[in-house]
């Protein structure tokens, strides 16, 4: 039995994964949630209905983060600061959690028994060192760049899963587990290095006559040190997302989300998103996923867990192995020293460490937005809407009325997401399931603080491989269920196109 079967079977007894889901769509065991009013009901109902006059700015629409947004800084710290509605007790717990976020963990046995832990494998040494100053990593510049703030899923995909199967869409490599790590301790070899190269994909030629040139990765898993991979394996490279606004959008009511799901498409309108449902382990009950690429995780406790086990080889309550993805097949990797210690309960990151770096990934601001009443940046509003980018991009949502969370209740918040899986073509596919979504399908990513990303990362790339250099380019990678959209915006005018850019950096 493959290491992340066994996880799943110890976890999850056998006999809940037949349980149906909550009758009016998946738990939300997480949330201490008060139920709306009729008359509240009716109030969200307006407030996020789409708008039908671009002349002016909507009411509240300069705080896309609710009461929590915070002024929009000029530095590199735009991304890192606590939500404006926090009390003085919750502003001490944020930055106890920001200095684990930031704490550079080392190998294991050390005197400083609350730091150590680290590997045996690992990618990075501290969450910081990927989510770059808060915001989204990079992909490696050229062959010899490293992947300092990049992951690599790896996976075979099962088909037609059912049962267990289902909820894991892909077995582990036999031998690499189900991510690549190229770094490791003393006495432990990494697995190899990642390499990319690139490539012209196409020129897209626009209205108007310009042209615009895609990249595509080409990727490579090089000087592996345990053989090679299973030639089954698909290999999935992602960038580190930014982390602002992740406990607003967990508290986005998950009935709010699956309105706008359309598997479908019976409305003809080509776009046909559907809920990712995902197990989840630590309420062992079906949850709609919300975090990640494919939304596979969801909770933002379950997200660090995971992370703390997968990108730095650190033991959580969550995921308590100290060799982290290391599969059997990796003797020195799973006889190395570990970190768990007594203090820390057993673990290497104890319950209330990993409580305080889910309370900081859940409070970091968002900004307010940039020129909200500009007329240039209203026409490009308008023409967002025209394009139909708001069908997967969806404006607006109020979150749960949260008697234990108020920094997040009853907020209306502009993210810019639908929250879930849409298949995007050919050209962003990877050929890797996860869980219930394909090697094609990804979630709609949230577009607020999209104008600060060269600010507060040092770079731009956007995409989940940050193979587009531009916007634009980013657009034009559309496929699948958002080739009308791309259609639309490849056909505007250029001063039409500027437009629509203008309103995606003010976000």
């Amino acid at each position: 039995m493959n290491p992340l079967r066994r996880l799943f079977c110890v976890i999850v007894p056998t006999t809940l994964l037949t349980l149906p889901a909550v009758a009016d769509g998946p738990a939300e065991p997480h949330l201490s949630i008060e139920p709306r009013t009729e008359a509240e009901t009716a109030r969200v109902g307006a407030i996020t209905a789409p708008p039908d006059d671009f002349s002016h700015a909507e009411r509240f629409e300069a705080n896309p983060g609710g009461a929590g947004s915070v002024r929009r800084r000029s530095d590199a710290q735009a991304f890192s600061l606590p939500q404006a509605n926090l009390s003085f007790a919750q502003e001490g717990d944020f930055a106890v959690g920001n200095g684990l976020f930031e704490r550079l963990w080392v190998t294991a046995p050390a005197s400083t028994i609350a730091s150590d832990g680290l590997g045996p494998m690992f990618n990075m040494r501290s969450c910081q060192d990927c989510h770059i100053k808060d915001g989204r990593g990079h992909a490696p510049a050229n062959a010899e760049d490293d992947a300092g703030s990049l992951v690599v899923r790896l996976g075979i995909p099962v088909p037609d899963p059912e049962g267990l199967a289902r909820y894991l869409g892909a077995d582990p490599d036999p031998v690499y587990g189900h991510q690549f790590s190229d770094n490791s301790i003393a006495g432990v070899p990494a697995e190899g290095r990642i390499r990319v190269t690139w490539e012209e994909a196409e020129r897209v030629m626009l209205a108007g006559g310009e042209t615009v040139a895609l990249r595509r990765p080409v990727w490579s898993l090089d000087d592996l040190a345990y053989g090679p991979l299973d030639p089954g394996t698909a290999i999935s490279p992602r960038v580190a997302p930014q982390m602002i606004g992740l406990g607003l959008v967990e508290a986005i009511p998950a009935a709010d989300i699956l309105a706008y799901a359309d598997p479908e498409d019976r409305d003809g309108d080509g776009v046909s998103g559907r809920p990712h449902l995902v197990w989840s382990p630590e309420y062992e009950v079906e949850m709609l996923g919300r975090f990640g690429v494919r939304a596979t995780t969801p909770t933002l406790r379950q997200q660090a867990a995971d992370a703390f086990n997968a990108d730095i080889g650190i033991a959580t309550p969550l995921r308590p192995d100290p060799a982290g993805d290391c599969t059997d097949a990796q003797v020195a990797c799973r006889a190395a020293p570990d970190g768990r210690d007594a203090e820390q309960g057993g673990f290497e990151v104890s319950r209330q460490s990993l409580d305080l770096v889910t309370f900081y990934s859940a409070n970091l601001a968002v900004p307010k937005r940039a020129r909200v009443s500009d007329p240039e940046v209203l026409r490009g509003k308008a023409l967002f809407h025209d394009a139909r980018c708001s069908a997967c991009h969806v404006p607006k949502f109020v979150t749960h009325r949260l008697t234990d969370r108020p920094e997040d209740s009853f907020q209306l918040i502009w993210p810019y997401s639908d929250f879930l899986l849409h298949d995007m073509g050919s050209g962003l596919a990877d050929g890797l399931p996860a869980g219930q979504a394909s090697g094609s399908e990804w979630r709609t990513p949230p577009l607020w603080g999209l104008g600060l990303t060269e600010q507060v990362a040092g770079q731009r790339q956007f995409l989940h491989d940050g193979r587009a250099r531009t916007l634009t380019e980013a657009i034009l990678w559309h496929g699948g269920e958002g080739q009308g959209a791309r259609d639309r915006f490849a056909a505007f005018p250029p001063a039409d196109r500027a437009a629509l850019i203008a309103f995606l950096e003010s976000l």
